[in-house]
């Protein structure tokens, strides 16, 4: 499991799945996914409240990704997070 480092949140990407109102899968190929994650860490210096398991929508060339037992993880500065999902 990766522990963050003071400011830093370790989040799992969502798999957002595009359809249309018919039910007809779009392809991703060429559209941008969107940046929304699942908080799996919080680095002991985060002041923003976040918690494991929050959704949060972050920056979408930020963060480092690291692939941990076949697992992909993103580890990002606390400040390249935008919102919160509720």
């Amino acid at each position: 499991m990766l522990k963050p480092l003071y400011k830093n949140v370790v989040l799992q990407k969502e798999e957002v799945e595009q359809k249309t109102a018919s039910g007809i899968i779009l392809s991703t190929e060429t559209k941008e996914l969107p940046s929304i994650g699942k908080v799996i860490a919080v680095g002991p210096k985060c002041e923003s409240g976040l918690k494991v398991g929050d959704k949060v929508v972050f920056k979408q060339y930020s963060g480092t990704k690291v692939t941990l037992d076949e697992v992909e993880y993103t580890v990002i500065d606390e400040e390249d997070i935008l919102a919160s999902v509720e």
